[in-house]
């Protein structure tokens, strides 16, 4: 009878343990595994010191507000991240607001393709996707308009799972995936009848530099709408919760620092772009965009253990432990700053190029 007790326990562990790892599998349809993650571009024993390093970056702050630094902050930031972020959130690296009735996916998927019916995407055309991560908005929205859509993003090793998703998606041939700078991006003027960005340009020291950037590129008359990550009209910078709050975002999001919601339309307008709406998408009476990770606590914990037992078995990397437990630890500065209302990841602005410049007077 003990033996077949120890039998079937063995035999509920193993089942467990395959459940686990191999079944349970990911946020996004089983696109990464936990016996899969990886420092993206990060050879495995240097992600534990390319970790050490992107913490080097906000003891010396300064630095990441220079915009020769971007790309190696941000770089560090997605190699250490990316695998994590689809493994435990899924494709599309942003919040949605919630929706009742809807799934998360389902939310997210109808945040996305509000971006393509906002700038009025049309087959045949070609649009841009400003950080495009590993193109889950991508494919969304070009599945939903049919147009061409070009993503720019930093990181190699996200060109390379985007395109790997694009297609196993069987979309490939409407999404095109480019390793670049988007604050020197290598498209000419006035290429683009259309762009985006989707919590994407707040990794820019300098917002007026990507604004400007995404503004030579598109055509006369084009649009171009962004999600943007602010501070609301309810943050005080005198209060030291608050401020403690907000550099918790910033220091695990690779963040230079968070704009106020006041800064956006302006640097829009200082570029040269018609504002044509603003709007805090986040603002009630939308579905609170931080439930998601109110309730993905457990899941948390239950992750975090299972990347303990790989990284202590070496399947998983040295050092993906503590990434794990830095996104967790900015997972509840993001859900303290939605419960406050400080922050919002979503302020939308719609902005057109003018179809001919300002007249000099």
């Amino acid at each position: 009878m003990d033996s077949f007790a120890l039998f079937c326990t063995a035999g509920l562990v193993f089942a467990g343990l395959y459940w686990f790892v191999y079944i349970l599998g990911s946020a996004e349809i089983k696109g990464k595994r936990a016996v899969e993650l990886s420092g993206g571009s990060i050879a495995s024993e240097k992600i534990q010191d390319n970790y050490k390093q992107y913490w080097t970056f906000f003891r010396r702050p300064k630095e990441i507000e220079k915009a020769e630094k971007v790309p190696d902050f941000v770089d560090t930031f997605y190699n250490l991240v990316t695998d994590i972020y689809e493994w435990g959130w899924g494709q599309s690296f942003h919040f949605s607001p919630s929706v009742t009735g809807k799934s998360h996916r389902d939310a997210t998927r109808l945040h996305e393709e509000m971006v393509a019916d906002l700038i009025v995407a049309k087959p045949g055309q070609k649009i841009l996707d400003v950080g495009c991560g590993v193109g889950g908005p991508m494919r969304a929205i070009a599945a939903h308009s049919r147009a061409k859509v070009v993503g720019i993003t930093i990181n190699e090793y996200q060109v390379n799972r985007a395109r790997i998703h694009n297609k196993k998606a069987g979309i490939d041939t409407l999404c095109e995936v480019v390793c670049g700078n988007f604050l020197q991006m290598p498209f000419a003027d006035s290429s683009f009848d259309g762009a985006y960005s989707i919590e994407a340009t707040c990794h820019a020291p300098k917002l007026e530099d990507v604004y400007a950037e995404i503004f030579r590129v598109l055509k006369p008359g084009s649009m171009y709408v962004s999600y943007e990550w602010v501070t609301t009209e309810k943050f005080r910078a005198e209060d030291g919760e608050h401020v403690d709050i907000i550099q918790g975002i910033e220091r695990g999001d690779a963040l230079p620092g968070l704009r106020n919601y006041t800064d956006i339309a302006a640097t829009a307008r200082k570029v040269g772009f018609e504002v044509l709406k603003e709007k805090d998408l986040a603002a009630p009476p939308a579905g609170p965009w931080w439930s998601r990770l109110k309730m993905g606590k457990i899941a948390y914990w239950r992750n975090h253990i299972m990347i303990s037992v790989l990284a202590a078995l070496g399947v998983a990397p040295k050092g993906t432990v503590d990434v794990h437990e830095m996104l967790f630890k900015t997972a509840d500065y993001l859900t303290r700053g939605g419960d406050k209302g400080i922050f919002s990841p979503m302020h939308m602005i719609l902005c057109r190029k003018p179809l001919s410049p300002p007249s000099e007077s």
